[in-house]
Parts: C-alpha cells; structure tokens; sequence
C-alpha cells in the first residue's frame, strides 16, 4: 500500500481513497485534483485488506476505483463499502471502460467514471458526487423527521382519542342527572317563581339537553377510532335501503325525492358504510333550499378507485367553506338556523379515510353539493365481474328511486 496521508484529511481538505496500482497514475490523478482547485489528502491501495483497513481508519469522502487490478476488481470495492454500511461515493477512474459496462457499473452502484485521458473533468465529477450525497443525506434525514413526527402524530391522536372517549362516556352521568333535575325544577317550579326565574330555568335545561348531545357526538366520532375496521363484503344497494327507511320520516315530511343507480360492492364495515350515507343524505335533507329536496346517489369506476357521488340542489356551500365542513363540530350556520352539532361531516371523513378512500365537496352558494368519496375496488368486485355476463355494475341509467 502507499498511502500518502496515513492520519486522515486535514480539516477543509477533501479525503480521497484511491485504488490504483499504477503510482504515476495515482500522481497523474492527485495532480487533476489540486488543479481543479481540491485540497487534498490521498491514501492509495491496491487490495481488498488495505482497502478495508483504510477505510475503518480514516474513511474518506470519496472512493476513486481503477476497474481492473491485477489482485482485484476496483468495483468490488462497493460490496466492502455496503458491508461496512459506508454511504461514500466511488468513482471509477479507468484507461478503457466501454460504454455498456460504465452503464452496468452505474447500475450496481458506481456514482459515475472518467477516463485516464479525461481527467479534467474528474474534479466536477466529484463536486457533483458530494453535492448528490449532501442532498441525499438531507432527504434521508428529513423522511426520518417526517417518519417519527408521523409516529408521534399517531400516537397523540390515539391519546385524544382515548381521552375524548373517556371524557365523553365519563361525564355522561353527571350530565344525566344534572339535566334530570334542572328538568325536574322546570316542571315543578315553572311559574311559581318571577319571569326571570323561568328564563334561567329553560335557559340551563336547554344547555344541559345541548350538551348531552354533543358528549353524545363527541363518543360516536371517538368510538370510530378506538374500534378496528370490521372489513367485509358491503351491498351498498342495501345500505341504501336500510338508510332510506331509517330517514323515511325526514323525507316524507320535507317531500324529498331520494334516487340511486346501482351501486357496487365494498369491502368496508357494513354499520359504518350506512351512516356515511345516511349523514350526508340527511345533511341533503336538512340544508335544503326552497324547492323539495332532490338528492341523487351514483358511483362509478375511477381508476382503482370507486367514486361515490351524493349530489343535491340544496343551498350550497361556499368554496372557501370546502375544507372546514369536514372538521369537527365547525358549523357554518346558527343552531336557530339548522341544528346539529356540525360532528357529521367529520365522521364521515373518518371512516372514508380509514377504510383507505377520501372525501371532498364541489359546490357553489345557491348550486346545490356534490359530496364526493372514493374507495378502493376490491379484487372480488373484479371476480364477480368475471364471473357475470355484462358489467359489474347495471346501466347506470336505471335508477331506485324513493320519494315518500
């Protein structure tokens, strides 16, 4: 071995590890080096024992590799490089390298070659492999970041879950009996106290019924989280169904026409995929405008994707309003104007997204809504589709349609 430097790099200086057995070769590229403006520190070896010797000691900045020696082969030196978990670039610094083997040696791991003749531009090959392993090493270390600040991200929203669900279901009681009594007070002492009395009297009553139905919501959005996906086969036509007779009062009472084209089959929890429709059906129902609700329910191939669509001729929603509907307990709209607790929309996009799909709106004020969610085709909708004569899904012309 001849090394030039045996302590290492200087600081500022660029460490360079050179497998070559040609020491006028190994002069010729020093000189290429400081020429094109490197201070350098060069060790020299010509086998696979120096080469990992030199690099456990003083592992350099780069590795600059002949590719043939007459005891080795300058591209095994990368099978040393990854055995020792090294991420240091090497180039391969050849008399003759044909065009099909520099390719082949780029593929197995070599940053990149020039010539013995070429020499020039071995300098800028070397500032491009370090600026290629700076940034490298900033997009490692950045998916690291972003790795453990997700696994945080998961963990506290597990924790809030958890603390929503205890909270909620914990004050439950108390609630219950605070509302029972201020209910009991109302009944028994209305207008037995001045007028003021039994305005403060209904005012607690009302606050205390408003804040059991929002521990109430609080618990169903929280109950999402802490059970696991109870995956299976889902008739979404069925779900339909069971939806429309849950909200059959609703829509007879608004004289809402409900119609839906065939709808294909999910792999989703079954309970969880009947309230997605039922809550925007419902939401259909209750922001509707002048005229009767018309509420259309479709899906269609999207990709790898189903895309539902449930469209409306409502009052509509305003663009900039697209995002917050969907997060909990943002309302848009006084409680004297609609009521609710605005926890709809939010559970929605919780089971959507944990079943491995995503929702949105598109909509304009006074144009209706179109809510819109995807979720993945499953391979046993390809199946049956296989498996039947026609589409999988029925001329999306035919529609069920309910007005009660």
């Amino acid at each position: 071995m001849t090394t030039n430097n045996d302590s290492g790099a200087l600081p500022g200086q660029l460490s360079v590890l050179h497998i070559e057995d040609n020491n006028l070769d190994a002069e010729l590229v020093a000189k290429a080096l400081r020429k094109g403006g490197f201070s350098i520190s060069v060790a020299v070896v010509q086998n696979e024992a120096d080469f990992e010797r030199e690099i456990r000691l003083h592992p350099p900045d780069v590795v600059l590799a002949d590719y043939n020696l007459p005891q080795w082969k300058g591209m095994e030196a990368l099978e040393v490089l990854k055995r020792e978990a090294l991420d240091i670039p090497l180039i391969l610094v050849s008399g003759a390298l044909g065009d099909v083997t520099a390719v082949e040696c780029i593929k197995r791991g070599a940053t990149d070659y020039v010539l013995k003749d070429s020499l020039a531009r071995l300098p800028e090959a070397i500032r491009r492999a370090l600026q290629e392993k700076h940034l490298l090493r900033l997009r490692r270390r950045a998916e690291e970041d972003l790795a453990k600040k997700a696994v945080e991200l998961a963990r506290s929203n597990a924790d809030l879950e958890q603390f929503a669900y205890i909270a909620s279901h914990d004050l439950q009681e108390p609630l219950r009996m605070v509302a029972a009594y201020t209910q009991l007070i109302a009944e028994r002492y209305r207008g037995k106290l001045d007028e003021n009395a039994d305005k403060f009297i209904g005012y607690a009553c009302e606050g205390a019924l408003r804040m059991q139905t929002l521990i109430n919501d609080l618990l169903a959005f929280s109950r999402i989280g802490r059970t696991g996906v109870k995956a299976g086969r889902v008739n979404c036509d069925a779900a339909m169904a069971e939806v429309l007779l849950n909200l059959g009062p609703a829509i007879r009472d608004c004289g809402a026409t409900v119609s839906y084209a065939p709808l294909p089959e999910v792999l989703a929890d079954s309970s969880q995929m009947s309230q997605v429709f039922q809550n925007l059906i419902g939401n259909a129902i209750k922001f509707r405008g002048k005229e009767p609700p018309e509420i259309l329910v479709q899906a269609e191939k999207a990709g790898q994707d189903w895309l539902f669509t449930v469209s409306d001729n409502g009052i509509g929603i305003a663009p900039e309003s697209a995002e917050n509907i969907f997060v909990a307990f943002q309302r848009l709209h006084t409680r004297t104007e609609y009521p609710g607790n605005g926890i709809g929309l939010s559970i929605c996009k919780k089971i959507i997204e944990r079943n491995g799909g995503k929702i949105w709106v598109e909509s304009g004020m006074s144009k209706g809504s179109s809510f819109k969610f995807t979720l993945p085709i499953h391979p046993f909708a390809e199946k049956d589709s296989r498996d039947e004569e026609g589409p999988a899904l029925p001329d999306p012309q035919v529609s069920i349609e309910r007005s009660f």
